[in-house]
């Protein structure tokens, strides 16, 4: 069964209280405490800006859950600031991930491209390879959003081409993209781990170089690319649906993920005003949705 997870900071003092406001006002499922100082996932490299406070409160949701309604609930409770941090994830089902924990091996996407970790040997050196470990963010192919937009990406021609990774986390879809021929990828995120997390990531990849990131806001003025994918969540899908049309180039290509199967016409129905809308591809209740600009 899918879920979303809520991650904010909070302090030890008021984590409790946050805690049991999740479960009461916002219908978290389960809430849990790490102390962040065990949390390396989001500990800074020199120089980084932290985005968690003391204690890190992890509020568990059906993934059909309205997100921006439980943030707005929370931002309502009087218990964090008013610009308080939080991140939005998509939670893989707890006993596969401990099984890719385990077991992670190299995994095909389409007919070219591999994602391999680093401590196995590449099964086709001749194939189009991207090396990722476990790291600071979301996305190593093994959730179904990730490989439908994988899978997306191998089959296209993107010699040429410019590419944005609209809510890029790990950078697997950037550095996909580049080693399949793009010329040019962009990757945004409102995460700096995530920033951090990709060009470490295209740095092991050795194309480091060949990937830009940015926060929204430093963004460059009039960006737009002949190819843009956003693997992120039905609710920022829909809210941003303007802001993520204004990427695509006339005739160019847009995938969208991280979309439960009873969500997807719904979303798809922000995007049909610009774009011809392809057949809807589901993965285990997870949709793909996928068009291209007309004008």
């Amino acid at each position: 069964m899918p879920w979303i997870q809520i991650k904010l900071n909070a302090t030890n003092e008021n984590a409790e209280a946050i805690g049991d406001m999740l479960m009461e006002e916002t219908g978290a499922l389960s809430v849990t405490f790490l102390d962040a100082k065990d949390t390396p996932v989001f500990e800074p490299q020199p120089g980084e800006t932290r985005l968690w406070g003391d204690t890190d409160v992890l509020a568990l949701y059906d993934a059909e859950t309205d997100t921006a309604l439980a943030v707005t609930q929370i931002q309502a409770s009087g218990l964090v600031a008013k610009d308080f941090a939080y991140k939005v994830e998509q939670i893989e089902d707890k006993d596969w991930e401990r099984e890719w924990m385990d077991n992670f091996h190299p995994m095909q996407f389409g007919e070219r491209l591999w994602v391999c970790p680093s401590w196995r040997d590449i099964p086709d050196p001749s194939a189009v390879n991207v090396m990722l470990d476990p790291g600071l963010a979301f996305g190593t192919g093994t959730h179904p959003t990730t490989a439908l937009c994988l899978e997306w990406l191998d089959g296209l021609d993107l010699t040429g081409k410019t590419v944005i990774d609209f809510g890029c986390g790990s950078g697997i879809l950037a550095i996909a993209a580049v080693k399949l021929g793009a010329a040019k990828v962009v990757g945004i995120d409102i995460d700096p781990q995530a920033l951090q997390a990709t060009q470490d990531n295209a740095e092991r990849n050795g194309i480091k170089d060949q990937i830009e990131v940015y926060l929204p806001q430093d963004q460059p003025e009039g960006l737009k690319a002949d190819v843009v994918v956003a693997n992120i969540l039905a609710g920022p899908l829909r809210e941003l649906s303007a802001v993520i049309k204004g990427l695509i180039k006339p005739q160019g290509a847009l995938a969208m993920s991280g979309v439960l199967d009873t969500q997807a016409e719904d979303v798809a129905n922000y995007y049909r005003d610009e774009l011809v809308i392809d057949p809807i591809k589901e993965m285990k209740e997870w949709c793909r949705i996928t068009g291209y600009k007309l004008s």
